[in-house]
């Protein structure tokens, strides 16, 4: 069924091909991309543009026999072709800020590997020569004031056992090594040690994914964790990975308080619930996100990446 919209294109459409087919033109020509401009605009796709010429051309060609007919279509295609120019520029910056999106991405993986190894060995050797500073400290103390520094050394201890775990969060070797699964379930680990949230890992050990696509999946289902355990007020979160011959998709559904979708998707600006910090790792691999929630229902989010041949 027609739109309003659809109507009011379809009858612009209609006259301009007309007004075209009597006096071609570049003014005419104009007036094409004019109306595909518009039915981007009206965020109209190019199959609903075959449709509207199709009825348009179907309309004049009644009034025309032989060789006009041949001209009549002929012209038309020009027509309809220009029309399509403002979808083909559209494709083409889309396509030029993926590869740019791409790009950036690659470079902030690059970054935030250095920031990890940084964070794992620089951090590691400070902490190190604490440890041996306080243990030189403490061969000068009487034994009844060792305690203390024995505390401090725990604490000391939990510093650089959470050092080491943000590390590998940031930039999980486990991820290069083994894999999609067994990242997420480390993943999952750390973020419900800190929140205090259980979080479940399901999903079968099949054979590798591409790098990209595991890294993708990775930040995806990272920032949605956090938004399960810091915004939704979550009891517990469940992460699920599937994949077939053509797709792979990872799930995370939580028992928190939900909302109304269709409301937060209307927004303009900030939508919260880090949608972008989802979205973006999986838009350069032409992915998807999905968000199924409801108020006090809880909330999932499905994302699906396709798998190449």
């Amino acid at each position: 069924m027609k739109t309003s919209v659809q109507n009011l294109l379809q009858e612009e459409y209609a006259s301009a091909l007309k007004n075209y087919l009597i006096k071609p033109g570049e003014d005419g020509l104009h007036r094409a991309y004019a109306v595909g401009r518009q039915a981007l605009a009206e965020e109209l796709g190019p199959l609903e543009m075959a449709m509207v010429h199709h009825d348009a051309l179907a309309a004049l060609l009644p009034d025309t026999a032989g060789e006009q007919t041949v001209h009549v279509v002929k012209e038309a295609k020009n027509f309809f072709v220009e029309s399509l120019t403002p979808f083909e520029m559209a494709y083409r910056g889309f396509h030029d800020a993926t590869s740019a999106l791409r790009r950036l991405n690659e470079k902030l993986e690059d970054e935030a590997k250095r920031i990890a190894h940084s964070i794992h060995d620089e951090a590691g050797q400070f902490l190190a020569c604490v440890h041996i500073a306080l243990e030189e400290v403490s061969r000068e103390l009487p034994p009844n004031s060792r305690k203390h520094l024995d505390e401090i050394k725990q604490l000391l201890n939990q510093v650089e056992g959470q050092l080491r775990r943000l590390s590998h969060e940031l930039r999980p070797t486990i991820l290069d090594d083994l894999g999609l699964l067994p990242a997420l379930e480390f993943l999952a680990e750390g973020v419900s040690s800190r929140s205090g949230v259980p979080i479940a890992v399901e999903g079968e050990r099949g054979g590798r994914l591409p790098p990209a696509i595991e890294t993708a999946l990775y930040r995806a289902v990272q920032e949605a964790l956090n938004n399960a355990t810091k915004h939704a007020q979550a009891k517990s979160v469940t992460v699920r990975v599937r994949r077939d011959q053509r797709v792979v998709s990872c799930s995370v559904q939580d028992d928190g308080m939900g909302f109304d979708t269709s409301a937060m998707l209307a927004r303009k600006g900030n939508r919260g619930l880090g949608l972008l910090g989802i979205r973006e790792p999986v838009a350069v691999l032409a992915g998807t996100v999905q968000i199924k929630s409801e108020p006090a229902q809880g909330t999932e989010i499905i994302i699906t990446v396709p798998l190449q041949d």
